[in-house]
């Protein structure tokens, strides 16, 4: 089966190389050399102040939250991976949603104001599928409301806005190392800012609390990455570039293919984008389910990332209809995307929606909100 991603290995002689490390120096976790120099390259490779590596996304945002001291409710998006809105939930901070710009499928900012409460501390916004929120415009309206505001990050790595790392916006960033991602450890995560205090805090915490030996100054989790998991990010970070380069060429050939033809993702002005995903939106849920089917029957495993709205979860209620998020969430279906992803079944995924979308559509349509 040809699934939406596949965990990139890399050279399996690098990965030993690190692991000879490991076995060398007998160090497997607690703030080994191997993850000291993944947080140094990454920080660098990144163009950021302050990474603090984690063991995973999840536990990325909870740590970020209390470093912040958020408490509350937070506005947050609708459409993302549930960890965004379950994190806070969690952590006893009350999601409420604002709805979704239906083009660029972030958060819309003018949706924000409506959705603050009296006790609304945070602003957490997602980079859906690595493209940049309008973190200017979040921005004003955090200082005007004189709130927090966290980037979920976990596809946006290596991405731009304006000239610069995406991460360099905000209070603090998350992002996932999951096996799924385009740079991963296996399991992993972390923390970016720029606050120097935010970053001593987010250390703290990561680690039970403890500063010293001899010394725990306040409540902590352990959050911290292992060595093992620290090889496998410096054997994938060693070969990005290319990672990156391959990404963009099957992107750029889907967009090609099916720009005019299936509702796709408006790219965030003056930004650079990884293709860390690459979605697309049909008519309806019927055509989804169909085209699952179709691609499926041929081997090909795409996903509804992101299903359902979030803002339909039980746990969460009650919520506010946000209406583009759930025709979205209704719509979109995530194509197969990878390094060492033929060609030819590129062209079989395109093939099989363009028959699909034949069957409706003689000719290209010009998609506009569903809602």
């Amino acid at each position: 089966m040809i699934n939406v991603t596949k965990s990139y290995l890399g050279d399996i002689d690098k990965f030993k190389a690190y692991v000879d490390r490991i076995y060398e120096s007998h160090w497997l976790t607690n703030h080994g050399p191997l993850c000291c120099e993944l947080e140094e390259r990454l920080k660098d490779y990144l163009g950021v102040r302050h990474l603090i590596l984690t063991n995973n996304g999840t536990l990325a945002l909870q740590v970020a939250y209390r470093a912040l001291g958020l408490s509350g409710s937070a506005v947050t998006t609708p459409f993302s991976f549930v960890a965004t809105s379950s994190s806070l939930h969690w952590e006893g901070i009350r999601p409420v949603f604002a709805d979704i710009d239906p083009h660029t499928w972030n958060i819309d900012p003018e949706q924000i104001p409506a959705s603050l409460q009296p006790d609304t501390s945070a602003i957490v916004a997602t980079h859906v599928f690595g493209n940049p929120c309008a973190v200017e415009r979040i921005e004003a309206i955090a200082r005007q409301y004189r709130l927090k505001v966290v980037y979920d990050g976990a596809h946006a790595f290596a991405v731009k806005q304006a000239g610069q790392s995406v991460f360099n916006w905000g209070d603090a960033s998350t992002l996932s190392f999951h096996a799924t991602k385009l740079f991963h450890t296996i399991e992993g995560g972390a923390i970016v800012t720029n606050d120097d205090d935010v970053a001593a805090r987010v250390r703290k915490l990561c680690n039970f609390g403890i500063t010293d030996v001899d010394k725990i100054e306040g409540l902590g989790t352990n959050a911290k990455l292992n060595e093992f998991c620290a090889a496998m990010g410096l054997s994938v970070l060693d070969d990005i570039d290319n990672i990156l380069e391959r990404r963009a060429e099957m992107g750029h050939y889907y967009t090609q293919r099916l720009g005019g033809y299936l509702d796709l993702q408006r790219q965030a002005d003056d930004s650079q984008i990884n293709y860390s995903y690459f979605p697309v939106a049909l008519q309806n849920e019927a055509q989804v389910l169909a085209m699952r089917t179709a691609l499926q029957a041929d081997g090909i495993n795409p996903r509804r990332y992101f299903y359902p709205s979030l803002d339909t979860l039980d746990y969460l209620q009650p919520q506010a209809v946000q209406y583009q998020s759930r025709s979205l969430s209704d719509r979109v279906l995530c194509l197969p995307i990878y390094p060492g992803l033929a060609r030819a079944t590129q062209d079989q995924v395109i093939d099989t929606l363009l028959r699909g979308h034949e069957l409706h559509y003689p000719q290209p349509v010009a998609w506009a909100a569903a809602v």
